[in-house]
């Protein structure tokens, strides 16, 4: 089995593009089909360098999911993503939208993007820079226009129309720069870090606009660090780390309800006790005469409950949860 096949298997992918994604309908099409994507870029210039960003990422996204593209940073969630947009040449491997392989002048046409830093010229105002991109991407007067005003409205940002960028807070500017993105009507948004400089109010917001496209029929892929986000939002996800994806799927799959995690917090611990418990592989976190344990497991919580209480400790305190989407990445991403 090759190494595209044995990713494709981990990230529950369809082998084709049209195939239809794990988690998603047997009608479902396929709009982002990758397949053993690398890039490599050359840096230096007296000594030249080699850096793989990316190294065989393979993933798809069906049409109408929220599909989240994570991974710590310099993992190669943005370099992919400017493969995917044309702004980039992958070194290898193939990438296709919409069945166009990549890069497609016609598939760019059915997409909006939201880079990961949106310049906005400092002197247009979320008007003149929504209506520009709405005139690249063929509108025409009172369309462009009613788009635009559309657009603004729609992400938050139509009170601040015709203030000028430089005058904008980062967040005012990551709006503009969603209406953009949106104005052509594209069938598909790709949004590097969405939320990025939002507050809570505006990372609110943008869910419910991002909810509100995909019940309206678009197709959501996002990259972001906001895991609650993502785990609230996404259908599916696929992880990076170091250029290469090492797990994907359906969140509902992926994150094990039956995992018990276990927060302990012990008083009256000697360094005795102390010494048994980090032998016994159990994470542990130093507090002002308490012992803070995570356990995994039912049978890992006995364990250590049993072997606190042999040793004289007290048990101040005993919290459990269920696994989340954090406990999934730093598993994996790390």
């Amino acid at each position: 089995m090759s190494a595209s096949e044995a990713a494709r298997i981990e990230t529950d992918e369809a082998p084709t593009s049209g195939a239809v994604a794990a988690g998603s309908s047997p009608e479902a099409e396929t709009l982002i089909d990758v397949r053993d994507l690398q890039k490599t870029f050359t840096t230096g210039l007296f000594v030249r360098t080699r850096v793989e960003a990316v190294r065989g990422v393979t993933f798809s996204v069906a049409r109408g999911e929220i599909f989240g593209f994570l991974g710590p940073n310099g993992a190669g969630k943005t370099t992919t993503i400017k493969m995917l947009t044309g702004l980039i040449h992958p070194s290898g491997g193939e990438a296709f939208l919409f069945g166009e392989r990549v890069p497609s002048t016609r598939a760019r046409q059915r997409i909006g993007f939201l880079p990961e830093n949106p310049y906005i010229y400092p002197y247009l105002t979320p008007r003149e820079f929504v209506e520009m991109s709405g005139r690249l991407s063929g509108l025409r007067g009172k369309e462009a226009r009613s788009r635009t005003m559309a657009a603004l409205e729609a992400t938050g940002v139509a009170y601040a129309a015709d203030r000028q960028a430089h005058k904008l807070s980062k967040g005012m500017l990551q709006r503009a720069a969603l209406a953009a993105a949106l104005v052509a009507d594209p069938e598909m948004l790709i949004l590097d870090e969405p939320m990025s400089g939002l507050d809570p109010v505006g990372r609110k917001e943008v869910r419910d606009l991002i909810f509100r496209e995909r019940d309206n029929g678009r197709t959501i892929f996002f990259s972001t660090h906001i895991l609650s986000d993502v785990e609230a939002m996404c259908d599916r996800v696929a992880i990076l780390r170091k250029g290469k994806v090492v797990i994907g799927g359906a969140i509902r799959k992926l994150l094990r309800g039956d995992v018990l995690h276990t927060d302990v917090i012990l008083g009256g611990v000697d360094e005795a006790l102390r010494a048994r418990v980090a032998k016994a592989g159990y994470l542990v976190h130093q507090r002002p005469d308490l012992l803070a344990v995570e356990a995994v497991g039912e049978v890992r919580v006995t364990a250590l409950v049993r072997m606190a209480l042999d040793g004289g400790a007290q048990i101040v305190e005993l919290s459990s949860r269920r696994e989340t989407l954090e406990d999934l990445f730093l598993r994996n991403a790390l």
